[in-house]
């Protein structure tokens, strides 16, 4: 295939999978797609329970998989396919050349957000008709973009696998948004043989035709669900009650008011509270969805300290019973410099590329840092990018990407990082 015919499967890819939006663990229909396109390419292709370690799954919901399962089916995916997957998403191609050489990774996510798309007609998806087909749900971060590269790297393996050494990995990752995938994918142990790796995201701080390459940043985070079992009782006889939504209300209060860190950013976020059921009832049930992030992982792992222990006073002080689960986690990030470096050089010579700059983030998370420390931790080395787009702000309805312009830089970086390292 010449560059040209990458850019325009890579365009078609993206817009039929930004039609077609899945949330995290619900990745079904995107998952055959990326292991159908996979085998076509005579690549070897692991999916499912292949590439997930089910004990380190967070935030998954059975009946919600369940329903995306059935889903898949009604849309033609074939039941043999569902079971190979076991009930979990995402995929990894492995190209294994046979000759000596480095393992080389490079990570992609594949889950959408639950967002409603805009309707403006200014909007490019629905200036070119692929618009979610999906209501509630939407590709409004990206990622979409980053399953087109991967499927676009993974071509241009497939075409110069006989030119290349070693072993090259892409890995296409579920449930990246609520930091949900990663621990579980790298818990599997798939990237303990990597040498070298590099992650992305599109758009972010870099604008369209600037390469932002990260030598450390991010905030470790952890994310709770909260729920408490109180007693119901009518108003009139509130000595019989014991009030969920009181207690919660309280813990509101009270973990919006945590101390910081004197060593670094810190952030507590409740961003949802349900509980109720009318005005002349005592409240028996409450859940909250809520995160902590720190600018070190010791300090995330303070807050998160804080939030256990003032859960578990409010839970005493108000009489309820109540149960934390940790739904997600991502550590900092620091990469390696000779990784870093490698990256720099491999966008430089991008067609479309004006610039190549350091772009440290200082906020926000992301959940290839998980990826990232496993590898790290087996003495590989590994680096995370940002290839640009103009974009009006992630997470929004009207989020996008310029995928014609956009794509083929992403792709040009991390084909250049692989023959940089395998060729």
């Amino acid at each position: 295939m010449t560059e040209r015919n990458y850019k325009e499967q890579m365009v078609a890819d993206r817009r039929w999978l930004h039609a077609h939006p899945e949330d995290g663990w619900n990745e079904f229909e995107t998952t055959y797609f990326i292991v159908k396109r996979l085998e076509e390419l005579g690549l070897k292709a692991l999916a499912g329970i292949e590439v997930i370690e089910p004990k380190a799954v967070m935030g998954r919901n059975e009946e919600a998989a369940e329903a995306a399962q059935q889903r898949a089916r009604e849309h033609g995916v074939p039941e043999e396919f569902l079971k190979r997957l076991g009930g979990y998403t995402g995929a990894m191609a492995v190209l294994e050349t046979g000759r000596p050489g480095p393992v080389t990774a490079i990570r992609v996510d594949i889950d959408c957000l639950p967002i409603e798309e805009t309707t403006s007609p200014e909007h490019e998806a629905n200036q070119g008709h692929y618009r979610s087909e999906y209501p509630g749900f939407s590709h409004a971060c990206g990622h979409d973009g980053h399953t087109a590269v991967g499927l676009g790297v993974a071509a241009w393996l497939a075409d110069h696998k006989d030119s290349l050494n070693g072993t090259v990995k892409v890995l296409f990752q579920p449930a990246e948004e609520g930091v949900r995938g990663a621990a579980a994918m790298a818990a599997k142990g798939i990237v303990d043989d990597v040498d070298w790796f590099a992650g992305a995201h599109i758009g972010c701080g870099a604008y369209l035709g600037q390469v932002g390459v990260s030598h450390h940043g991010y905030l470790a985070t952890t994310k709770f669900d909260l729920e408490y079992e109180g007693i119901q009782a009518a108003a009139g006889s509130p000595e019989k009650g014991r009030s969920a939504l009181m207690c919660a209300a309280a813990t509101c209060m009270s973990l919006g008011s945590l101390p910081g860190h004197s060593q670094g950013i810190t952030r507590v976020q409740i961003g949802k509270l349900i509980s109720g059921v009318g005005r002349n009832i005592v409240a028996p049930h409450a859940y909250m969805q809520l995160e902590v992030r720190g600018e070190s992982t010791e300090i995330n792992d303070y807050m998160a300290a804080n939030v256990e222990m003032t859960v578990k006073g409010m839970a005493a002080a108000y009489g309820v019973q109540y149960r934390l689960t940790r739904m997600g986690e991502a550590v900092t990030y620091k990469g390696d410099e000779e990784a870093v470096e490698a990256v720099k050089t491999s966008a430089a010579s991008v067609p479309g590329v004006e610039s190549v700059v350091d772009m440290n983030a200082k906020v926000g998370s992301e959940d290839c840092t998980m990826l990232i420390r496993r590898v790290q931790e087996h003495g590989g080395k590994a680096a995370f990018f940002y290839y640009g787009c103009n974009h009006p702000g992630h997470h929004r309805g009207d989020f996008c990407i310029q995928d014609e312009v956009s794509l083929p830089i992403g792709w040009g970086v991390f084909t250049n990082f692989i023959k940089s390292r395998n060729a």
